[in-house]
């Protein structure tokens, strides 16, 4: 951190002076808005054209979306993310650009060249770091362009979720390497799968403009709002857990941010992906070498 340049800490300084979850507030009511029925299509085929988002890919025409948060979390058409159904292997739970890979030693995860984190800050949970110390884990950039579903990347059960309040600070490469600890500061929504892959945690990092996260397996999950500012961390466990199939929908990030993946030691091995490579949603990222027996986290 103490390579910075003059004009990394002047916008670091800038980026903590900002109002950043007011900011996001009106981004968010912005994107909410729905268009006028007429100006849909040229508008978001612009926006589209802006951010080189794949039109072809959505579900529904363009003048079928109401307004950008609904352009943002379309849906694909069927066949646009194919997911790897071979044995054992475990899939990118969400399209985007690797910022990091590497395993969970000594509680610690690279957020990049020289930044680190801590996993028990980033999931928020004691019990759930100490099973996860020493796992692989994956973190993705999602950007403008990218597919803004997060599926998950093995079947399982969803034995539980949190839902930690923090600041909204952006997330991109800059962002990154400037602002230390981001990921664990950040809002964040972590869901718990348990399956053939052991305990997994998915990890959707809020950012500014993105304060808001919905889960496919829970509609009473909510992660905006004022109640929520400044809150205590929020923890469900399922008496009854979801199940999942490896590529069912986890939830929706509302505009753009970051997915972090971390699995339980010894279970599974990912394959090489260094930073800036491309992945997409239903890929193979790696696979399992241990499949795991019984326990959960509804104790």
């Amino acid at each position: 951190m103490g390579s910075l340049s003059l004009g990394d800490r002047a916008a670091r300084s800038v980026w903590r002076l900002v109002p950043k979850r007011a900011l996001s507030g009106a981004i968010g009511w912005g994107a909410r808005r729905e268009l006028p029925g007429r100006l849909r299509q040229p508008l978001l085929a612009r926006f589209a054209r802006r951010y080189g988002i794949d039109v072809a890919e959505a579900e529904k025409p363009l003048a079928d979306y109401a307004g950008i948060d609904d352009f943002f979390t379309r849906r694909l058409r069927a066949g646009a993310r194919p997911v790897d159904m071979q044995p054992r292997v475990v899939v990118s739970p969400a399209d985007g650009t690797v910022v990091e890979s590497g395993f969970a030693n000594e509680g610690m995860l690279i957020q990049a060249k020289g930044v680190l984190f801590r996993l028990d800050e980033l999931v928020a949970d004691a019990e759930t770091a100490r099973r996860l110390e020493g796992g692989a884990y994956l973190i993705t950039y999602l950007s403008p362009r990218d597919y803004h579903r997060v599926h998950s990347p093995v079947a399982g059960s969803v034995v539980g979720w949190q839902h930690i309040p923090g600041t909204l600070f952006s997330v991109n490469a800059k962002s990154v390497e400037r602002e230390a600890g981001l990921f664990a500061r950040n809002e964040r929504f972590v869901t718990l799968l348990q399956g053939e892959a052991g305990l997994c945690a998915v990890v959707m990092v809020a950012a500014v403009g993105v304060g808001h996260v919905t889960a496919a397996y829970d509609p009473d999950v909510a992660t905006h709002g004022d109640e929520f500012r400044g809150g205590e961390v929020r923890r469900k466990r399922f008496d009854r857990p979801p199940s999942l199939a490896r590529g069912d929908e986890l939830g929706i990030f509302h505009l753009g941010s970051t997915t972090i993946v971390v699995f339980e030691p010894g279970r599974v091995v990912l394959d090489a992906a260094p930073p800036a490579s491309v992945v997409r949603m239903g890929q193979r990222i790696g696979c399992i070498l241990n499949p795991a027996k019984g326990s959960d986290l509804r104790s």
